[in-house]
């Protein structure tokens, strides 16, 4: 696992990679590479590198979020 030198969102940059991604939500780089295969996870390749745009990756975290909360917390 990855450390992070990032401590809020406020503080990531504008364009992440795979290594401050991972440090940011504290799992290793080949399960960020598992996600970035995914259709729904916002990143994009120039070339053989991989970027994820922080306002997209901050949006697919909150939506995986609330994807969770809908079907575990029924509001009782």
């Amino acid at each position: 696992m990855n450390s992070c030198k990032y401590k809020s969102p406020e503080e990531l940059p504008m364009i992440l990679n795979a290594t401050e991604v991972a440090g940011f939500i504290g799992v290793g780089k080949s399960q960020i590479y598992d996600l970035i295969r995914r259709v729904d996870f916002p990143s994009f390749r120039i070339g053989k590198r991989v970027f994820v745009h922080r306002d997209k990756f901050l949006a697919w975290l909150d939506k995986q979020i609330e994807e969770k909360e809908s079907i575990f917390y029924t509001g009782r």
